[in-house]
């Protein structure tokens, strides 16, 4: 299984255009150790040639541009992305599916909630049919597994994860199974598995199973702390958005160091985490925990 990380950062990118936080202003400046970040995604493959895209940021033209791997080969048009894989209907995980209008209709993969929102509330369905069109195909949340045409040997199981739709849902304040997913990847040939979820606000039990067995964990690395926000003005609790964060009880660091398989990775980082700067107290306590950070077109190979 082959896995490139198209964009680490959270909605917003690190530096984020409008922010002048500790970690902006250096990154910026050049006064700390740190690699600028795209908005998350991530693309999936058992050959290296034929590719299911996680996610379509707004940063999606500039990935696949640093990605040659995904280039047309051997034609005018075309591309090695046989699927879009949608986890959410989020601004920063489906407004790149706009970029991608140019080619053949985008066979788009995505639960029952997430299709109604974005055929509803942020209508990109709708106005894809005006274009390249949709092809759609509802992901099981009963447990069972799915392939998709020409990405062999990989299959794909999702876990419905405990979160909010997004503010222009119809059903924001009334959650539903599918809101939010995560996604087990499994290769079939080996057995090797990897467990990817960019947000994560609950471990639930079918959750912690999914994480302990997998051989990867690409998990919620968006907060240090749980009051974060309030150092740039924002009174929000990374909680109460739907992210687990790193410190503290309860926390991922505390979560993953009491699994001993997988190799465990964040992802879906804001840009006041003080994680980016990579000579922080905050990434030395990750690398004693064996807890690594993604960057921009990091390759993983299981």
């Amino acid at each position: 299984m082959k896995i490139r990380v198209l964009g680490s950062g959270a909605g917003g990118g690190f530096p984020q255009w409008n922010c002048s936080c500790p970690n902006c202003k250096a990154v910026r400046a050049g006064s700390i150790r740190a690699s600028t970040r795209n908005q998350s995604s991530i693309a999936v493959s058992s050959d290296g040639e034929h590719w299911v895209l996680f996610n379509a940021s707004p940063d999606v033209r500039a990935q696949l541009e640093n990605f040659p791997e995904i280039h047309p080969k051997n034609k005018v048009r075309g591309t090695g992305i046989e699927a879009i894989v949608i986890i959410d209907s989020q601004i920063d995980h489906v407004t790149g599916l706009l970029i991608l209008r140019e080619g053949d209709p985008l066979d788009i993969y995505c639960t029952e909630m997430v299709k109604q929102d974005l055929s509803t509330g942020f209508p990109i369905f709708n106005i894809l049919e005006h274009f390249c069109g949709v092809n759609d195909h509802p992901i099981p949340l009963n447990g069972d597994s799915f392939s998709i045409p020409n990405i062999d040997d990989l299959e794909f199981t999702a876990l419905s994860l405990k979160s909010k739709a997004p503010p222009y849902s119809p059903h924001r304040n009334d959650p539903h199974d599918g809101d939010n997913i995560g996604m087990v990847i499994r290769q079939i040939s080996t057995g090797k598995t990897t467990f990817y979820a960019p947000g994560l606000g609950v471990i639930e039990p079918h959750v912690e199973k999914a994480m302990i067995e997998a051989d990867c964990v690409m998990v919620d690395g968006t907060f240090w702390t749980d009051d974060e926000l309030a150092s740039v003005g924002r009174p929000l609790l990374a909680r109460a958005i739907g992210h687990i964060p790193q410190s503290g009880e309860g926390g991922m660091i505390e979560i993953l160091n009491a699994m001993e398989k997988p190799r465990k990775i964040l992802i879906h980082i804001n840009n006041t985490n003080p994680i980016l700067d990579e000579d922080s107290e905050q990434r030395k306590i990750l690398d004693m925990s064996g807890i690594e950070v993604a960057y921009d077109n990091m390759e993983i190979d299981l």
